[in-house]
């Protein structure tokens, strides 16, 4: 079985929770999920299966959506109220248009501290397991894109938010950062990601259809490979390119308008997904991720 299981991940289970659930009831090896979530967040979480497992990297560096529900007034050591709590204070009523203001400078490319309680790499361990045992390093700032953010209700000591944003993006910091902007500190109360790439939540398979429906009625919500990368351009080949594109050879044909440095998705025969290919100068396209291959192929992630 090869696809895309678009799936509403429930709050108090882990993404690897979520692996090994959907291994256990589609009796798949090869599953894997683009973009994780916290334990507590709910919401999109896709689910890759056999050669689309290829695919993650692509899926995950796509935009995704969040509604954002903040606590203002209290500072938490891992951004969020599961964490314990290092600060409360009062908060003196705000209006809609002050919570927009401070929003501002969160839109577009900005500057961001991954919380110690991430999956962030530092000196071979993740920074989670470090917090754990009480230590705290120093974390560079890292480069993300928030696209939109939308002040959706402000209402007492709580702020709804809709955040549109690239990869790597940690909502639990953009609540701490806004926080402190505004002078009195939040923390994520709830948090619900509503879609990755092309996958919205009123799509995805629900937590308990996942643990309840038969076998056979979850493989058919399991959709084909290509979806993950719908949005991008399709390049599509006779037989002979085919072959070649098959076997890691370029082929002497790129799709309209494609600049090169692109990615492309290539298809074949029947409109079968035949893998991730960069259009090169000259007027070719390169294989850089070939589905239903015994080779691993090279991997190469949009800039």
């Amino acid at each position: 079985m090869t696809g895309v299981l678009p799936l509403d991940k429930a709050a108090g289970v882990t993404s690897f929770d979520a692996v090994a659930l959907v291994r256990r009831r589609l009796g798949q090896k090869r599953v894997g999920h683009a973009g994780t979530l916290d334990p507590d967040a709910t919401g999109v979480l896709p689910m890759l299966l056999g050669e689309a497992t290829k695919l993650m990297a692509y899926l995950a560096d796509q935009d995704k959506e969040y509604v954002a529900t903040l606590r203002l007034g209290v500072t938490t050591d891992t951004g969020d109220l599961a964490g314990r709590i290092l600060d409360e204070r009062a908060v003196e009523p705000l209006e809609l248009p002050r919570v927009e203001e401070a929003c501002r400078p969160f839109v577009g490319r900005i500057k961001q501290v991954p919380p110690m309680y991430s999956a962030v790499h530092h000196g071979g361990r993740r920074l989670y397991e470090l917090a754990r045992e009480g230590i705290e390093v120093e974390r560079e700032p890292r480069e993300v894109v928030i696209h939109a953010l939308e002040v959706q209700e402000v209402a007492g000591t709580r702020v709804r938010l809709r955040v549109v944003c690239g990869k790597g993006t940690y909502l639990r910091s953009l609540a701490v950062d806004l926080g402190a902007s505004l002078g009195c500190g939040a923390a994520v109360e709830r948090l619900v990601r509503t879609r990755v790439g092309p996958f919205a939540l009123a799509d995805a398979l629900p937590w308990e259809a996942l643990a309840g429906e038969p076998a056979a009625a979850l493989a058919g919500r399991v959709r084909p490979p290509e979806t993950a990368l719908a949005d991008w351009p399709a390049l599509r080949l006779d037989a002979r390119a085919e072959a070649r594109f098959t076997h890691g050879q370029a082929v002497d044909i790129v799709p309209a308008g494609a600049a090169p440095g692109a990615l492309v998705r290539v298809h074949g025969g029947g409109d079968r997904l035949l893998g991730v290919g960069e259009v090169a100068p000259g007027g070719r396209t390169r294989p850089v991720r070939v589905l239903h291959a015994d080779r691993p192929g090279t991997r190469l992630l949009p800039a």
